[in-house]
């Protein structure tokens, strides 16, 4: 992942990523055309959380930072609306109990509103917590060891 990973109690923090909103029509086919873009476009979707409503799909894309632009440039040039780009936190945590209590509440405790969450998977088996907040100095503070 990216160049900011930090590890803390039970978990590894990867401050350096990105998450791309493209905001698709409500149709078959629209994420398939999504990952042939990227793959195209020779960048890996770490992660992505998907849903749709009034008929258009909205769709968060996590990349590494130094192919963010890239992955940004060939959604436009594909036509596809990006509505945000913006710096996220990864948290890699075990697959267990309490795992999403304990990263959160460290968060909460430093007065820290999470505005976007979702999850993706690592190959080792734990579980990457994706977050984005507007008060980044705070929750970076909050998730170092």
């Amino acid at each position: 992942m990216g160049a900011g990973t930090r590890s803390g109690p039970g978990c590894t923090i990867d401050v350096m990523t990105h998450d791309l909103t493209v905001i698709l029509d409500d149709r078959p086919g629209e994420l398939a055309r999504l990952g042939e873009v990227a793959g195209a476009a020779g960048v890996n979707i770490e992660g992505f959380a998907a849903f749709t409503g009034e008929g258009k799909g909205v769709v968060h894309v996590l990349v590494d930072d130094e192919r963010a632009q890239d992955l940004q440039d060939a959604f436009d040039a594909a036509g596809m609306g990006v509505a945000d780009a913006r710096e996220v936190f990864v948290v890699t945590v075990a697959d267990e109990p309490g795992a999403l209590g304990e990263v959160t509440r460290r968060l909460a405790d430093s007065n820290v509103n999470i505005d976007l969450a979702y999850t993706t998977f690592t190959t080792s088996g734990g579980v990457r917590l994706v977050f984005g907040t507007d008060d980044v100095f705070n929750a970076r503070n909050a998730l170092e060891p």
